[in-house]
C-alpha cells in the first residue's frame, strides 16, 4: 500500500489474498489473525497450518518473518518493491535514500538504499551488512541518525550498498582503482582517437549498473549507440530543454543530449540556458547524479564572458572530457579532482593540464607501452600520479559510429572536385557525402569511382575496412552505370551506419 498523510490518498499496489485463503485459516482456528488491505498476519507456530493451506489451494504467495510475527504476502512483494513504488511517485531514486531497520523483514530495502543503517538492537545479520549501527536502540536509534543527518549529511560515513565505490580501472597487480560515487569531478584528456570516448563508455556503463542517473552533453554525436539510454536531438534537429528536463524526471531514465544540430559557435550559449535547469533539478533531487560533458571546450571553452558567471562553486559528480585541456575554461578546471590522461603520451596530457591550472606539473611514472595503459591523478589526495589499465566497455559498439555519419570530420572531409578539378563540393561526414553524391553531375561521379577515391577514403579516414572493401568491389565492376554504383555505395552505407532517410 501508498499511503499520502497530506491528501490521507491510499493505493493499493497489488491485489489482496484470496478471500477463500483467509477463510479456510479461520476454519482452521488460526488466531490472532490479523487481515489487511493486501497482507495477512499472525504468529509462530501457525506457519505450518498456513503452508498446509497454500499447497491445498494451489496458491502461490509468500511467507515473511520479523520475530515472533508470520505475514503472508503477494509473490515478489516487500518493503523494497513498496518503497521503489514510493520513490517512482516522489521523483526520487534510490541513492537519495537513508535506511534504518532493525529486523529480518527489513533486509529487502536496506539492500537497495544509497546507505543502510541498523539501530543498535537489531537482528545480527542485518547488523552485519549494513554501512553502521546507531549507538542507541530502537525509536532512539532512529532519532540519533536523523540528528546526525541534519548536522552532517553523513558527510564522514562510508556508506555500504548502493552507494559502494564504483571502479575507476585496475592497477598493475590487479587491484582495482575505485572512487566514492559523490563529490567527484574527473577530466579525462588526450589526442583525437587515444581512447577518451572507449574509456568514458565504460565508466557510464558502470555508472548505469548502479543505476545512477547520467545526463549525456555528446557534441559529436558519440554517444547516440548507447543502449538502454534516451537520445535526445540529431544533426537535423536541435534538441529543447524542456524536453531534456522532462525525461530526466523520470529517475529511471537516463540521457544522451545529441548537440550536432546546433552550430558550433551558439553551443556555449545552448548549454549555459542549459546548465541551470540541471543545476536546480539537483539541488531538488540530487539528479541526474552524474553529468558528463564531452568535448567540454566546446561547451565551456577558455576566455568565454559568462564561464566564471555561469559555473557554480561546487560543481559535483561530473565528467569532463576534451583532447584541449588548454582550451577549457580555468574555473571549471579548478573544479577537477581526479584526471585520466590516456593516448600514448599521458605525461603530455598531465603537463597540459597542469599548465592550464597555473600550477607546476606532478612527477610522472615512467610508462610501459602496454595496452589500454593510462595515467590517473587523484588531484585532492596529493598523491603523485601513476599508471592504470582501464576496464573497457562491454558495450559492442563502433567507436565514433555517429562521428562518420553525421560528425564533421574538417580536413578529412571529401572533397568532389571533377575531372577538372573546378568543384570543391565537401563532404564533412558521410550523410553530407551521400547526399553531394546524389547531386553531382555523372561525369564527377565517375571520375571518383574510376580513380577508387571512395573506398580509399573509407578505409584511410572514416577506417572502416568493411566498408571500403565492398565499395572497392563496386569500382572495380566496370559495366556499372553511374546511376547504378551511386545507390549501390548508398545501399552499401547506409547498412552499416543507418543515415536518416532523405
Amino acid at each position: 500500500m501508498l499511503y499520502w498523510p497530506a491528501s490521507r490518498e491510499m493505493s493499493r499496489l497489488v491485489l489482496p489474498l484470496p478471500d477463500q485463503f483467509t477463510e479456510r485459516l479461520k476454519e482452521r482456528g488460526v488466531t490472532p489473525l490479523a487481515v489487511g488491505h493486501v497482507i495477512v498476519a499472525t504468529n509462530h507456530p501457525h506457519e505450518h497450518v498456513i503452508v498446509d493451506t497454500i499447497r491445498e489451494l494451489a496458491l502461490e504467495l509468500q511467507l515473511v518473518f520479523n520475530g515472533d510475527a508470520v505475514m503472508v504476502l503477494p509473490p515478489g512483494v516487500n518493503k523494497g518493491t513498496g518503497l521503489q513504488a514510493a520513490l517512482h511517485r516522489l521523483g526520487l531514486s534510490l541513492h537519495e535514500v537513508v535506511g534504518i531497520g532493525n529486523a529480518a523483514n527489513d533486509h529487502s530495502f536496506l539492500d537497495i538504499c544509497e546507505c543502510a543503517v541498523a539501530v543498535d538492537n537489531a537482528v545480527p545479520a542485518l547488523k552485519d551488512k549494513v554501512a553502521f549501527s546507531t549507538r542507541a536502540p530502537a525509536g532512539a536509534g532512529v532519532v540519533e541518525l536523523v540528528d546526525e543527518l541534519v548536522a552532517t549529511d553523513l558527510a564522514g560515513r562510508s556508506p555500504r550498498g548502493a552507494g559502494d565505490d564504483v571502479v575507476l580501472g585496475t592497477r598493475e597487480d590487479g587491484v582495482a582503482v575505485n572512487f566514492a560515487p559523490y563529490g567527484h569531478n574527473l577530466l579525462v584528456a588526450g589526442p583525437s582517437g587515444s581512447g577518451k570516448s572507449t574509456f568514458a563508455t565504460g565508466l557510464i556503463e558502470r555508472l548505469m549498473e548502479r543505476s545512477f542517473q547520467l545526463c549525456i552533453i555528446d557534441p559529436e554525436g558519440d554517444y547516440g549507440t548507447l543502449h538502454d539510454i534516451v537520445t535526445l536531438g540529431s544533426r537535423r534537429r536541435p534538441p529543447q530543454i524542456d524536453e531534456i528536463t522532462g525525461v530526466l524526471a523520470d529517475p529511471s531514465e537516463s540521457i544522451v543530449v545529441n548537440l550536432l544540430g546546433i552550430p558550433l559557435s551558439d553551443r556555449p550559449e545552448f548549454f549555459a540556458q542549459l546548465l541551470p535547469h540541471l543545476q536546480s533539478m539537483r539541488a531538488r533531487t540530487a539528479r541526474p547524479h552524474w553529468l558528463l560533458l564531452d568535448e567540454v571546450h566546446h561547451l565551456l571553452p577558455a576566455g568565454w564572458g559568462l564561464a566564471n558567471s555561469m559555473i557554480p562553486q561546487r560543481l559535483g559528480e561530473t565528467i569532463l572530457v576534451t583532447f584541449h585541456p588548454h582550451a577549457v575554461a580555468e574555473p571549471i578546471l579548478r573544479l577537477v579532482d581526479i584526471v585520466v590522461a590516456v593516448g600514448p603520451s599521458p605525461e603530455a596530457t598531465m603537463v597540459e593540464v597542469a599548465g592550464a591550472l597555473g600550477i607546476a606539473p606532478p612527477q610522472m611514472p615512467a610508462l610501459t607501452g602496454r595496452r589500454n595503459e593510462v595515467i590517473a591523478w587523484f588531484r585532492g589526495t596529493g598523491a603523485p600520479p601513476f599508471r592504470m589499465r582501464i576496464v573497457p566497455a562491454r558495450a559492442d559498439r563502433l567507436r565514433h559510429l555517429r562521428k562518420y555519419a553525421e560528425g564533421n570530420l574538417g580536413p578529412k572531409s571529401f572533397v568532389f572536385r571533377g575531372p577538372e578539378g573546378k568543384l570543391r563540393l565537401r563532404a564533412q561526414n558521410l550523410v553530407s557525402f551521400c547526399d553531394i553524391a546524389a547531386g553531382v553531375d555523372d561525369d564527377t561521379w565517375s571520375f571518383h569511382l574510376r580513380r577508387r577515391d571512395y573506398s580509399r577514403w573509407f578505409q584511410e579516414v572514416v577506417k572502416d575496412d568493411v566498408l571500403a572493401q565492398e565499395v572497392a568491389a563496386i569500382e572495380k565492376a566496370g559495366d556499372l552505370s553511374a546511376a547504378k554504383s551511386r545507390r549501390f555505395i548508398r545501399d552499401a552505407i547506409d547498412r552499416r551506419y543507418m543515415l536518416p532517410s532523405d
